[in-house]
């Protein structure tokens, strides 16, 4: 049996403010279907997440900058 790849850093948060995983940047769906798709998507979609990650992350700071 072959291994999949993961981004889990088993530190699993979904941000309701912008729906991500606060360790891997996936979302919810994502996380739970993670094991149904192909290994070719797990990679397509581990290839965006850190920038992902960090746009959501960016808006959320610029949010609560704003709200100040």
């Amino acid at each position: 049996m072959q291994r999949i790849s993961t981004p889990c850093v088993s530190f699993c948060w979904i941000d309701p403010d912008h729906g991500l995983c606060e360790g891997c940047g996936r979302t919810g769906d994502e996380v739970a279907n993670w094991g149904f798709i192909t290994e070719d998507q797990r990679l397509a979609i581990m290839a965006e997440l850190k920038q992902r990650l960090a746009g959501a992350l960016a808006a959320k700071a610029q949010a609560a900058s704003a709200a100040q």
